[in-house]
């Protein structure tokens, strides 16, 4: 044995970066443990209990795990591991929930010892309403969603076999007029379609919003889709226009400014979640029709009081879109139990080699702080400290010496902070985004950077997610989310869209020296290492 990997009896895979085969362990890796730690030389993995039952989901045995680790560790994997992972994996499935003849929702399971371990668990008695069999517990039919949520919490994540509604019938069809989807989107729609609920997970510019679309195509059927924001509202609303038969009359918007409900809605995270006087006001569109099919995009990002109303809506079909299954709040398992397992991962890498999306390059951009500013860092408060690091003004000098180096190409400018974002677009003579920009003045401002009449732009984290920009070609990220790995990702995606040229994108993240802005960094770049993206040092001097 000689591979990239050694596995440790508490869990942990170590990968050597430099070997030869380093390359493909990760990827076969990354399909059931996750990456904690990412330096130069030893990258560390976990195999998670949620990692190996998403594997599971998405039609990975044991035995293709096991055999993954084989193939590429270098001494022999621990026999206690082995056994561990086996016996977990195999706790997936051991409940299904079914319906029988007369429409009820059954639990069920082989394993009396475990049923009768489940029936005593306190937070699950109150949702058993009956006990025809040995085997078998009926539960109630709004309890579909939280019985999942508090089986997995407790090691036994169910097979929900119980079916969905069809919702009203709508015709919809792909326009595939000079287009045609590509491989992976294809295959993405054939396995949600097989399973009816679940997330698919695809790189920034591989084409999600197309993912959904035909998924809309197979089951020809009303749907409510959920997104971050108006300005993604309105794109999808363009691209299933452009894409499918879809008529403007049958695509309605459902945000702060219209309230429109049509055989397909647009809805946005935010409008779910705003309050009057204390209540959710516009959880009426969630009854509006009867919804065949939800959309959730950017999954990750689903507000918590949206997973409690998905508990309810677990009789129709769901299809999460999301580029990162990440969530800096440790709910993935409510994603898995709530919208659905990973159904399918396509690696950004892979997407990369196959030409789908643009090759991107990584930077880490390191600037010193003044005597002055050092020691207004050292007696700041744990709070203020990030703030002071990541506002460094040396970073505008390192701003304006990147854009320099990139004469002619479409860049953004990507920051936290507005006051930053205020002395940036000042001092590069650069318009801005942010939250209150009016989304008409984003959409002119976001379509003049499409042209290429306007070739560089300051962005707040508004323009992090499903804004559809190209042309992009070079990111400099001058502040963010603290550690948030999942905002990293989104903003190097902002770059990804195949280039005309062929043209490698640049992705510049600008960090103050020996401060937690450097800290944080390394724990951002730990999503995009896991898919094979190495950031090169360089120091702004």
């Amino acid at each position: 044995m000689s591979g990239p990997l050694i596995v440790q009896s508490d869990r942990t895979v170590l990968l050597e970066v430099a070997h030869p085969d380093a390359e493909a362990a990760r990827h076969a890796l990354a399909v059931f443990a996750e990456l904690e730690r990412a330096p130069e030389h030893i990258h560390t993995y976990r195999i998670t209990r949620l990692g190996l039952w998403n594997a599971r989901a998405a039609g990975h045995t044991a035995d293709d795990m096991l055999a993954t680790l084989d193939q590429y560790t270098r001494f022999p994997v621990p026999p206690s591991v082995a056994l561990d992972l086996r016996e977990t994996v195999d706790r997936y499935g051991r409940f299904t929930i079914e319906r029988n003849d007369e429409g009820e929702l059954l639990l069920r399971s082989a394993d009396r010892a475990v049923i009768a371990e489940v029936a005593r668990n306190k937070k699950i008695q109150n949702l058993l309403i009956g006990h025809p069999d040995p085997e078998t517990f009926v539960i109630d039919a709004w309890a579909r969603g939280q019985i999942k949520q508090e089986l997995l919490k407790i090691g036994w994540p169910a097979e929900d076999l119980a079916g969905y509604t069809p919702g009203t019938p709508h015709e919809i069809t792909l326009d595939e007029d000079g287009w045609e989807l590509r491989p992976y989107q294809r295959e993405a729609v054939e396995v949600f379609s097989k399973d009816g609920s679940g997330v698919v997970v695809l790189p920034c510019g591989a084409g999600k919003t197309l993912v959904g679309a035909a998924a809309m195509a197979s089951v020809k059927t009303t749907t409510l889709i959920l997104v971050t924001n108006t300005v993604s509202a309105r794109q999808w609303r363009d691209e299933l226009l452009a894409r499918t038969t879809l008529t403007p009359d049958e695509i309605g918007e459902y945000s702060g400014q219209v309230k429109e409900i049509k055989p397909v809605t647009i809805a946005t995270y935010q409008i779910l979640t705003a309050k009057r006087k204390g209540v959710y006001a516009h959880l009426d569109v969630l009854d509006a029709l009867d919804w065949g099919l939800i959309l959730y995009d950017e999954v990750h990002l689903l507000p918590a009081p949206v997973f409690k109303l998905t508990a309810d809506l677990q009789a129709r079909r769901r299809m999460g879109l999301t580029a990162t299954l990440v969530r800096e709040d440790g709910r993935e398992g409510d994603v898995f139990s709530l919208i659905g397992p990973k159904r399918y991962d396509a690696p950004w890498k892979q997407i990369e080699q196959q030409g789908y999306i643009s090759p991107a390059a990584c930077f880490e951009v390191r600037v010193d702080l003044t005597p002055d500013e050092r020691l207004e860092y050292a007696a700041a408060a744990d709070n203020e400290r990030y703030r002071l690091a990541a506002t460094a003004p040396e970073k505008l000098d390192a701003v304006r010496e990147i854009i320099a180096r990139h004469p002619g190409e479409q860049i953004l400018v990507i920051g936290q902070y507005l006051d930053q974002l205020q002395e940036l677009s000042d001092g590069l003579g650069a318009p801005q985004i942010t939250g209150a920009t009016p989304v008409d003045e984003r959409e002119r401002l976001f379509q003049e950077f499409r042209e290429g009449t306007l070739n560089l732009l300051v962005v707040s984290k508004v323009a992090n997610f499903s804004v559809d920009l190209p042309d992009a070609s070079v990111a400099i990220q001058v502040s963010g989310s603290f550690g948030s790995r999942q905002e990293e990702a989104q903003r190097l995606g902002r770059l990804l869209r195949p280039k005309s040229n062929g043209h490698t994108a640049s992705f510049y993240t600008l960090i103050a020296r020996d401060t937690v802005d450097q800290e944080f960094a390394q724990n951002r770049q730990r999503f995009l290492a896991e898919q094979g993206y190495s950031y090169t040092i360089l120091d702004a001097a």
